[in-house]
C-alpha cells in the first residue's frame, strides 16, 4: 500500500474488514467488502487538492456524499467516523476519531462501464443508455451564473500545461498546443459566454470518463464526481458531456461517441457543436498526462488532443425517403465518418418531434402530433438545429421523410446560405420490402405502421433532384452514398 504512514493503522482496521487489501489510486483507497465499501483519502497535499488534515479529510467526503447520492442514492450511504477505542482497538464512533471515511454499496467489477468497454459489450442500447443517464444527470443540475467560461478554459488550458511538462510530455508539442487552445478558445468567446446566460454553466459532474460511471439494476450511473475542485467542476454542460465522449472516442471507437453524442442531443436538444473541439481537446490532454504521470501509453490521447483541434470540413446531407426505406440506419452508419469529432449531428424527425411533445424518443405519439400545425413545427426545429450544428463548424445528416419537397428546398437553401456543401440522398425499395422492415420494427423513434407507410406511398414525391439510392440492400446503399459525398472525410 501507498497509504501514508499515519493511516497505516486505519488501513488495516479497514483492509481487515473488507477481506482483502484496497484498490488505490493517488489520493485514495478503497476496501471493498462482501456487502460495503469503505472509501479513505489519503493524508496527501498535492498542487491541486489538500487532504493533509483530519477536518479536510471529513469536509471533502461529505462533500463527495452530497453531490453523488443524487444520481446514485442506493450506492451511496454515509460519512462515518474511525476512532480509537479504550483498549486501543478501532471502531467505528465519535470520539477519540483518527480518520473518516465514506460508505458504499459495492458494485460488481464487470459492472463498470470501462471494464465493459474492454469486452467489447456496449451495446447500441447501452450507449443510448448512456445519453439518457447523462442527460438526466444534468437535466437536475441547477445553473450557475456569472460564470466566465472563456476565462476558466483559459486556467484549465494553462494547468493542463503545467501538468503535462511535470509528467513529462514533449514541452515543444505542449506549447504549440497551448497556443493553438489559446486562439480557439477566444475564437468562442462570445459563444461561452452566450451559453453562461443561458443557463448551460452548471456544477456537474466533472470527471465524467468510463471508469465513474457503473451498471446499478442495468442502467448506467454516474458515481465518484469530482468533490475536491468546484472551479473545476463549474463548468458548460458540454464541456461536462465531452469528457465521455472523448473517452469513447479514443478507447472504444468514433462510433459509440457519435451514438452517445446523439442520443444526448435528441433528449435535450442542446446544439454545443461549436465549442466540441475547445472541450474535446482539453479532456483529450487531461487524460494524457495523467496517464504519462502513471507511466502509460499516452499516444491515442496526446494525439487526439491535438487533432480536436484541427477539425475536418463540415457538409449538410439531408436522408429521405418513404418510412422503412433505412434511413435512420443509413445516418448511424455514415454519422462517425463525417466532419469534426466525433462526427455528424444526426438531427432525426422522429426525435425531434418526440422533445417537442416533452416525451422520449421510444415513447409513442397521439395523432395530436401529427397536425399539420405539428408537423410545421417539426420541421422548422429540424431546420434549426442543423443551421446551429452546420454554422458551427459541424457536419450534419438529417433524417426525415422528406415527402414535403418545399422542406427539401429550405434545408438546401439553408446550407447555400452558410456556406456549406449540401447533398440530398433520396432513399427508394419496393412496397413488400418496407411494410416488413416496419412491421418488425421494435425500440425505435418511428411511430409509423404500415398503414401510414401505404398512405404515404400514394403521394410518394420521388427523388426529385436528389441522388436515388435503391435501399433494397443496405451496404450497396451505404457505399453508393459514401461516393457522393461532396468532401473529403477523414
Amino acid at each position: 500500500m501507498t497509504i501514508p504512514p499515519e493511516q497505516h493503522a486505519v488501513a488495516h482496521f479497514l483492509a481487515d474488514l473488507a477481506g482483502r487489501p484496497p484498490t488505490e489510486t493517488h489520493i485514495s483507497a478503497v476496501f471493498i467488502g462482501a456487502d460495503t465499501v469503505w472509501k479513505l483519502k489519503k493524508a496527501v497535499r498535492m498542487p491541486f487538492l489538500d487532504f493533509s488534515t483530519l477536518d479536510a479529510r471529513e469536509h471533502f467526503l461529505r462533500r463527495e456524499l452530497e453531490i453523488n447520492k443524487p444520481a446514485a442514492p442506493e450506492i451511496y450511504r454515509d460519512v462515518v467516523a474511525v476512532s480509537r477505542r479504550s483498549d486501543g482497538s478501532l471502531g467505528f464512533g465519535e470520539e477519540n476519531v483518527i480518520d473518516w471515511v465514506l460508505r458504499m454499496a459495492p458494485v460488481p467489477g464487470d459492472d463498470f462501464l470501462d471494464v465493459i468497454a474492454v469486452r467489447n459489450a456496449l451495446t447500441p442500447r447501452l450507449l443510448d443508455d448512456l445519453g439518457d443517464c447523462v442527460a438526466a444527470y444534468h437535466a437536475r443540475l441547477p445553473p450557475v451564473a456569472n460564470r466566465d467560461s472563456p476565462a476558466a478554459l483559459v486556467r484549465i488550458t494553462d494547468g493542463n500545461v503545467r501538468s503535462a511538462i511535470a509528467a513529462g510530455l514533449p514541452a515543444s508539442d505542449v506549447a504549440a498546443w497551448q497556443k493553438t487552445m489559446h486562439t480557439a478558445i477566444e475564437s468562442r468567446r462570445e459563444w461561452l459566454a452566450e451559453r453562461s446566460t443561458r443557463g448551460c454553466v452548471r456544477r456537474c459532474h466533472g470527471d465524467l470518463h468510463l471508469g465513474n460511471l457503473c451498471l446499478w439494476h442495468g442502467k448506467p450511473v454516474p458515481f465518484d464526481a469530482l468533490e475536491f475542485d468546484e472551479d473545476l467542476a463549474t463548468i458548460d454542460v458540454g464541456y461536462d458531456l465531452a469528457f465521455l465522449l472523448m473517452d469513447l472516442d479514443c478507447r472504444v471507437g468514433r462510433g459509440a461517441a457519435n451514438r452517445v453524442m446523439n442520443r444526448y442531443v435528441a433528449r435535450t436538444g442542446d446544439i454545443a457543436m461549436r465549442g466540441l473541439p475547445v472541450f474535446l481537446s482539453q479532456r483529450a490532454m487531461i487524460r494524457a498526462h495523467v496517464l504519462k504521470a502513471t507511466s502509460q501509453d499516452v499516444s491515442p490521447y496526446f494525439v487526439a488532443a491535438r487533432d480536436y483541434l484541427d477539425p475536418a470540413p463540415p457538409v449538410v446531407i439531408a436522408i429521405g425517403g418513404l418510412q422503412g426505406t433505412g434511413k435512420s440506419t443509413l445516418a448511424r452508419a455514415l454519422g462517425p465518418e463525417l466532419g469534426a469529432a466525433p462526427g455528424a449531428l444526426i438531427v432525426r424527425s422522429d426525435e425531434t418531434r418526440k422533445r417537442l411533445f416533452g416525451v422520449g424518443p421510444e415513447d409513442r405519439l397521439g395523432q395530436n402530433a401529427y397536425t399539420p400545425e405539428a408537423n410545421t413545427a417539426t420541421n422548422r426545429a429540424v431546420i434549426e438545429q442543423a443551421r446551429l450544428a452546420a454554422e458551427s463548424g459541424h457536419a450534419v445528416i438529417v433524417d426525415a421523410t422528406f415527402l414535403d419537397p418545399a422542406v427539401r428546398l429550405d434545408l438546401a437553401d439553408m446550407a447555400r446560405q452558410i456556406g456549406v456543401p449540401f447533398l440530398g440522398v433520396w432513399l427508394k425499395a419496393p412496397l413488400a420490402v418496407l411494410e416488413q422492415r416496419i412491421s418488425t420494427r421494435k425500440g425505435d423513434a418511428s411511430d409509423a405502421t404500415v398503414s401510414v407507410l401505404r398512405r404515404s406511398a400514394e403521394n410518394d414525391p420521388g427523388p426529385g433532384d436528389w441522388l436515388a439510392v435503391d435501399a433494397s440492400d443496405g451496404v450497396r446503399a451505404l457505399e453508393a452514398v459514401r461516393r457522393a459525398i461532396p468532401i473529403n472525410r477523414r
